[in-house]
């Protein structure tokens, strides 16, 4: 059975720990050296930070559960701008992972739909992302659900830029 809910300060230690684990399984073959992606991942996946966040009310979280165990999260930014986005009335999907061990039950599709139903709750009328060039999973998933690519981001891991895809669908 999956459950979503919305995420407070005392989930913080599993928001850490999905986000660490998640990360690595999804991003970890891209990063060329492993320190990078243990210093990215300590630093952008600690419980300080993620307490910063959870109590940003512009940040939402959510996690997944399946049969009651949290397998996977999203992150969700309210009006997060971008160049390339034209709505002053957006989110930025930030982050929407999952466990690697539970993405076959195809659980990707209706957490996205939850997200963009809070999305729609609060008015907003443009969802954007941004999602590495090489992850060509993720880009089929997105363009499957409307997402148009209208930009370009680089991401920075400990210090080292990755080409990322922007992408945005109006709600």
């Amino acid at each position: 059975m999956i459950n979503i809910k919305r995420a407070n300060e005392a989930d913080l230690d599993i928001l850490a720990l999905l986000g660490r684990v998640t990360y690595a399984e999804s991003h970890g073959h891209f990063i060329d050296n492993k320190n990078d992606l243990s210093a990215y991942l300590d630093e952008a996946f600690s419980v300080e930070k993620t307490k910063r966040e959870i109590n940003n009310p512009k940040h939402l979280y959510y996690i997944i559960y399946v049969n009651d165990l949290p397998v996977g999260y999203a992150k969700l930014v309210v009006n997060a701008l971008h160049k390339n986005v034209a709505s002053q009335n957006n989110c930025r999907l930030e982050r929407i992972y999952i466990l690697n061990e539970f993405i076959p039950l195809k659980i990707g599709q209706p957490f996205l739909n939850f997200i963009e139903e809070k999305a729609r709750a609060m008015q907003l009328d443009t969802m954007w992302l941004s999602v590495y060039i090489k992850n060509n999973r993720a880009i089929r998933f997105y363009h499957r659900n409307e997402f148009e690519n209208v930009g370009e981001l680089n991401y920075i891991v400990n210090g080292k830029g990755y080409e990322n895809a922007v992408l945005s669908k109006e709600l």
